[in-house]
């Protein structure tokens, strides 16, 4: 059973991608605001890549860009960042880094974080699915789902490689189809919703 922690349940925002997503993490954030009350947590499963994006995101985003390590505080207002060769969970309120444990083929670290959020985060989830070549993180979205978070697929034709957002929308439990930068105003919306309540 999960505990409520008045500290620890602001909105959570799981952007999962690979091939392509730079373009896309780039026109997310340029559209975020950076005081809007929310975590975002890339999460890249192009693992020689993910080292890089702490130092190119910082350009394009005022909040502070952050490479994961171990029992690091999740914050709002803060991009996170998975590091290589790591599957990334989330426990009291802290990340915690495993090997990775797919470390041939296709990794499927975007469907072991979303899980590990499922269970153990009392606030508001927001899977956001992003370009990329095969299918990560489609297997989390129905679980996401019933946990009552809002699952959002980049619209294929905005995407460079859109095999991620495909089989993300092929698994029947996205919410909504949008471009990087429509993506962000929905974030927006969530966002202030959920300051509302």
């Amino acid at each position: 059973m999960k505990t409520k922690n008045s500290a620890k349940n602001f909105p959570v925002v799981c952007v999962g991608g690979s091939a392509g997503g730079l373009d896309a993490y780039i026109r997310l954030l340029k559209n975020l605001p950076a005081d809007m009350g929310v975590a975002i947590v890339i999460v890249n499963h192009l693992r020689k890549v993910a080292t890089l994006l702490h130092e190119i995101l910082p350009k394009h985003t005022e909040m502070p860009v952050e490479l994961i390590t171990e029992k690091l505080d999740i914050k709002p207002n803060h991009v996170f960042i998975i590091p290589e060769k790591r599957d990334l969970h989330i426990l009291n309120g802290e990340f915690r880094l495993k090997p990775i444990s797919k470390p041939w083929g296709w990794p499927d670290v975007i469907t072991v974080f979303m899980r590990s959020m499922t269970k153990n985060w009392d606030g508001k989830l927001i899977a956001v699915i992003v370009s990329g070549y095969d299918g990560d993180g489609a297997a989390a979205l129905c679980g996401i789902k019933e946990v009552g978070g809002i699952t959002i697929a980049q619209k294929p034709e905005t995407a460079e490689q859109p095999d991620m957002p495909e089989t993300a929308i092929d698994s029947g439990c996205i919410d909504f189809i949008l471009s990087p930068e429509q993506i962000a105003r929905k974030i927006i919306k969530i966002a202030n919703v959920e300051s509302e309540t």
